[in-house]
């Protein structure tokens, strides 16, 4: 098994888990979150903006702001940091 193979096993595709990959994969792919959280510089800020909108799970039924989530990760991958 190549490193990249064992990677991907331990992670879900290649993120912490499936709640990181979940969220980030809805704020960087729906069009209307990503334009929402555009001025947002972290992942904390974003969790105060959709709370104030009244979103709080993505369309797959995770809680943005589920415990599970890596913010580190969210912050690194999701604004560029």
């Amino acid at each position: 098994m190549t490193n990249a193979q064992l990677l991907e096993t331990l992670t879900y595709n290649g993120w912490t888990n499936y709640e990181t990959w979940n969220v980030a994969l809805w704020l960087q792919n729906d069009e209307g979150l990503y334009n929402l959280i555009q001025d947002c510089c972290c992942y904390e800020e974003t969790l105060e903006l959709l709370a104030e909108c009244g979103i709080v799970q993505t369309p797959d039924g995770v809680r943005y702001d589920d415990p599970k989530i890596n913010r580190a990760e969210m912050n690194a991958d999701v604004y560029d940091f």
